[in-house]
């Protein structure tokens, strides 16, 4: 069975850094685009970046040169650096393995979710 792990949120003062880990297990991943989303508060889960296995990616807008996802495929792995980070940040941020090899920011397109890791951003 399919398993994503998210870790690595938290509380944080504005301007401050984290870095999410996805760990992924009991499927193929290394052929498969991966994806992390985020759901503030009576938001809808939204796109926020995403990778392919080669490290070819794509952000939001909100995000670029602010984040940066990567990928260790040996270890099944996806990471999600977060500087700079505002408390419009804020959110529950879930990491999703991609139906192809491609990049999404359709949320359709991603077939498993992880359970999800709170980012608090303080002002």
């Amino acid at each position: 069975q399919v398993q994503l792990v998210e870790s690595g949120g938290g509380l944080v003062q504005a301007g401050g850094s984290l870095r999410l880990s996805c760990a992924a297990s009991g499927g193929t991943f290394s052929r498969n685009a991966m994806g992390w989303f985020r759901q503030g508060p009576g938001k809808e889960r939204a796109f926020v970046a995403a990778i392919t296995w080669s490290g070819a990616s794509t952000y939001a807008a909100s995000v670029k040169g602010r984040f940066t996802i990567s990928r260790d495929n040996a270890k099944n792995t996806v990471f999600l650096q977060m500087n700079s980070l505002k408390p419009e940040d804020a959110a529950v941020y879930y990491c999703a393995r991609g139906r192809t090899l491609g990049l999404s920011a359709d949320r359709s397109q991603y077939d498993y979710w992880g359970q999800g890791t709170q980012v608090t951003v303080s002002s």
